[in-house]
């Protein structure tokens, strides 16, 4: 990737912008990117400090893993200094801890917006919170070396960064529960196979593969794109005639902005 000044670079995470194409780098590679509360944090300001401009967004990692998943250290009984530790979740009122783990939800809730288009760039291991962390975005691209495994059932927790909506959607709802209640990993050919990556690569190619991909979504003209994304994500939620409905709305809203006239 180009070399660029950040405009974010803290806790793990960098975001650069280079016209219309924002990367965000998990850049904690000794720790395999594990993620914490702050880099959760730092990813929701990546989100909120991207220019109007950009309009897909990649994300990537460094090291040889994508993301391993919790930071290891929250789940000791000293938990991350700063940070509340599962113990203290669990003694919090109901409201509290719904609000703590929305908090935390924020940073995987963004990369799906109707006016960018995502692309998470996965290599090794993506654990956990990592699984859901590329399952927040639009498009999956892998490396041929990618692990893919859901370990919060094993455990004794459930998956809850926003995870189990794209996943379901993605592969299913009888293969998504043997995923999650297995934990098992899952390679970059079955991955391409049941949906979960669009394309797998060699590891050496994985950033060009990405950088073509994100080329060719700007070759489109923006508010076609953005429509499209938005007909496309509420198709499942829709029945077949409101969806022959909002098709035709789309539509004309595209014609008329085509032709310059006004609704």
């Amino acid at each position: 990737m180009a070399s660029l000044d950040p405009v974010l670079d803290k806790d793990g995470v960098r975001l650069t912008v280079d016209e219309a194409i924002a990367t965000v780098t998990l850049t904690n590679p000794a720790k395999r990117n594990a993620q914490s509360p702050a880099l959760w944090r730092a990813l929701t300001e990546a989100g909120r400090a991207l220019p109007g401009s950009v309009r897909v967004v990649v994300l990537r990692a460094e090291g040889q893993s994508f993301s391993a998943g919790l930071d290891r250290q929250m789940f000791t009984p000293e938990g991350i200094e700063g940070e509340p530790t599962f113990i203290d979740l669990a003694r919090s009122g109901d409201a509290e801890l719904d609000a703590t783990i929305a908090g935390y939800q924020e940073a995987f809730t963004w990369w799906r917006q109707s006016d960018i288009v995502s692309i998470a760039a996965v290599q090794g291991h993506a654990i956990g919170a990592g699984f859901q962390l590329a399952l927040a975005c639009d498009l999956r691209v892998v490396a041929d070396d990618v692990q893919f495994a859901m370990r919060e059932t094993s455990l004794g927790l459930v998956p809850d960064l926003t995870g189990t909506h794209p996943l379901v959607g993605l592969v299913g709802y009888a293969r998504a529960l043997e995923i999650c209640a297995t934990g098992r990993f899952v390679g970059a050919e079955e991955a391409v196979t049941t949906g979960l990556a669009n394309i797998a690569v060699s590891h050496d190619q994985l950033d060009e593969t990405v950088r073509d991909l994100a080329t060719a979504l700007l070759a489109a003209p923006r508010d076609a794109v953005i429509e499209t994304k938005a007909l496309l994500r509420g198709a499942q939620e829709r029945t077949y005639e409101a969806q022959r409905a909002a098709e035709r709305a789309a539509q004309a809203r595209r014609l008329r902005d085509l032709a310059g006239v006004g609704e």
